[in-house]
């Protein structure tokens, strides 16, 4: 292995939850008179939570978000929960594949109980331990600060020079190399259309996979199968 841990984001690297989640946020706004199609939804706010992604729908409406839309969203991740989310193309086979006692963490902007429940359901749930990090729990700046992945290295006793970060979007890309890591762009979701690899390079990530075959090779190039 060339990596002492292994970083995941959630949304988007393990499930595919983006574009489901930008093509509820796209309806509702263009239903509310803000026209808006999947693809530019994704641009403005994928990677965002919190505080973070509030202020930036506010500053795509001209206003404050009206609880209307509050109210939409949690009928949304009602819905989502009850049901829940398939895994991206391979995901759950690489994380199996993985050595038990490599070290892994999930870094992601989603909330613990969002996470705990997708894992569930991909079956996942005992993958990652007690090593599931949230930007809008576990530290004052979430992404596109690097804040996230250091805490995660840090509490897995990890050199963050010594990590590999698994992305998919643009924000988190921003702060995971900010960070020190060693950062690969994930081009599997349904969301990475046409250009996604080329903004991921273009933020600096030190490689791009279009799936998880591609990230076994980067981060075990000498693996004889």
């Amino acid at each position: 292995m060339r990596f002492a841990a292994i970083l995941f984001d959630f949304d988007g690297v393990l499930v595919e939850s983006e574009y489901a989640g930008n093509l509820h946020l796209a309806h509702w706004l263009t239903e509310a008179g803000h026209p808006i199609d999947p693809t530019e939804s994704m641009a403005r706010f994928m990677g965002y939570s919190g505080k973070d992604f509030l202020s930036r729908i506010e500053a795509f409406i001209g206003g404050p978000i009206p609880d209307s839309f509050h109210a939409a969203r949690r009928v949304e991740d009602d819905r989502v929960m009850a049901e829940g989310v398939g895994e991206v193309a391979g995901a759950v086979a690489f994380v199996r594949s993985l050595p038990a006692a490599l070290p892994k963490a999930i870094v992601s902007s989603s909330g613990k109980r969002w996470i705990r429940r997708h894992l569930a359901h991909i079956g996942l749930a005992d993958a990652f331990g007690d090593h599931i990090y949230s930007g809008r729990e576990d530290v004052a700046n979430g992404k596109p600060a690097p804040d996230l992945y250091l805490h995660a290295a840090a509490k897995l006793g990890v050199a963050i020079e010594d990590c590999a970060i698994i992305e998919d979007s643009p924000v988190g890309a921003t702060g995971a190399v900010a960070s020190g890591g060693y950062v690969i762009g994930l081009c599997a979701g349904r969301h990475c259309g046409v250009g996604h690899a080329d903004r991921l390079r273009a933020i600096g990530v030190q490689a791009v996979a279009g799936g998880f075959d591609e990230v076994r090779d980067i981060i075990h190039p000498n693996r004889s199968c």
